[in-house]
């Protein structure tokens, strides 16, 4: 699905990846694990197309993504992002702030997804009105409306208590076995271990 070859990041004079080998299959569910600043907040930016990387190559199903031409096209069709923070957008409710992502989901497409998620009832609130963790699983169903082939999350419980971290983590897994690539950069053990293969990050080294 996805192919890493000999992958190297600096930022200015810090390395912050070297020599990175790395492949994720279709519907596999990984954890990308590394104390803060080990690098795998860039390893993740890289593999979902969102940083280049000094060096090395990135391929998608056999397609190099130097060869993609629109590159904004390709990950509205491939790709959906989940973040520490939701972004949503205070002054839409849930319903508008899933169609920024698509804007020709239909009502029914909306509501069925976020009955995936749990949070079915929210879908006329604003952020505002609900918990983080409702924040959260909107910002999932934002990320998931557009059907993308691979989901990348960097630290999507970082704001969450446990409870709701762990909801997050069982959605991941029901998503991959249902077909979704998940690649999820986390700090925390215990959740990484929800998933199919945990890969360390060290030094800008696996």
């Amino acid at each position: 699905m996805i192919k890493a070859i000999n992958i190297s990041h600096s930022y200015s004079n810090d390395i912050a990846l070297q020599n990175i080998d790395f492949e994720v299959k279709k519907g596999e569910f990984v954890a990308i694990i590394g104390e803060s600043g080990s690098g795998k907040s860039t390893l993740l930016s890289i593999l979902s197309t969102l940083l280049k990387p000094t060096s090395g190559e990135i391929f998608f199903k056999d397609i190099n993504f130097k060869d993609i031409k629109n590159i904004d096209t390709f990950r509205q069709e491939n790709i959906g992002f989940i973040f520490q923070f939701h972004y949503l957008i205070d002054y839409l409710n849930i319903k508008e702030n899933i169609q920024i992502a698509n804007e020709h989901a239909r009502d029914k497409e909306i509501e069925e997804l976020l009955e995936l998620l749990g949070i079915k009832n929210i879908i006329n609130k604003y952020p505002n009105e609900i918990s983080g963790g409702q924040r959260q699983r909107a910002a999932i169903a934002r990320a998931l409306i557009n059907k993308p082939k691979v989901i990348f999350a960097d630290e999507p419980t970082g704001n969450l208590d446990s409870k709701n971290s762990q909801n997050v983590f069982d959605i991941f897994k029901k998503l991959s076995k249902e077909g979704t690539t998940i690649i999820v950069a986390t700090h925390d053990i215990n959740l990484s271990s929800k998933a199919d293969r945990i890969v360390e990050v060290k030094d800008g080294q696996l």
